[in-house]
């Protein structure tokens, strides 16, 4: 197990370097099959923070931060609300969802015209992304409907992405972390060294991700996140088939 996800840590945090999102939407799936619901969001968004930490310090130049401040207004309305709910999402559910959650991405632009760069789409893209992230453990297709449609050039958009996710993973880990701090069960969390040795091949992963994204010109990136993502979408859906029969 731990070497799945040692493997796992570098191979998704290369692939969210490229794409910005679809690693972290198949770590999660990962985890999720391999631990107990809360120890999996709690695993997931500590890889998760570090690996998109490091990705918008790499990119740091291209961060938009005129979006993040709209961000932030968002995700702490979605802080108050959670303030008061207690839920805790079963296995098949989060599959489901992370099942779902890619067919955001193929929403006619006709329907709905969400631009990030937009201020009050900013801030209910953090309403939303915290929400979704805290509820199914990723919100990547959720936070990519705010952002496949701006005029922001590819490096914007993985920069500025990777910076409101530091916010959206850092929700869940106070979420589904204090309990457990608290003295409720942490069964399923890795060793403290696993996880120190994930730090460095996320960032590894991150930066090698990064030097690929150089390569890609702005329309393949797009096109190329919603095949990938999709793909992966299928896959968690059937996933959950089996686990409801």
């Amino acid at each position: 197990m731990i070497a799945i996800l040692l493997i796992a840590v570098f191979v998704t945090a290369a692939i969210s370097g490229i794409f910005g999102m679809a690693g972290g939407l198949m770590l999660m799936g990962v985890l999720a099959f391999i631990m107990p619901v809360p120890a999996a969001m709690v695993t997931h968004g500590l890889v998760q923070s570090v690996s998109n930490g490091s990705r918008a310090l790499f990119l740091l130049r291209h961060v938009r931060w005129d979006v993040m401040g709209y961000y932030v207004i968002g995700a702490a309305a979605a802080v108050g609300a959670l303030a008061l709910a207690a839920f805790t999402p079963s296995r098949f559910m989060v599959f489901v969802l992370l099942g779902l959650l890619p067919g955001l991405l193929w929403i006619p632009k006709s329907w709905f015209e969400f631009d990030a760069a937009k201020p009050l789409h900013a801030a209910a893209c953090g309403l939303g992304v915290t929400g979704m992230n805290v509820a199914a453990g990723v919100s990547g297709p959720l936070l990519d409907l705010f952002f496949v449609r701006t005029p922001l050039t590819r490096h914007e958009i993985v920069a500025t992405k990777a910076a409101s996710q530091v916010i959206a993973h850092g929700v869940k880990i106070a979420y589904y972390g204090a309990p457990m701090l608290a003295g409720a069960s942490a069964a399923g969390l890795p060793p403290l060294w696993v996880l120190a040795l994930a730090t460095p091949l996320a960032i590894a992963g991150t930066w090698a991700g990064t030097r690929v994204l150089n390569l890609f010109s702005d329309a393949n990136f797009k096109k190329w996140t919603r095949l990938i993502v999709t793909g992966i979408g299928v896959i968690y859906l059937a996933r959950a088939v089996l686990l409801a029969v």
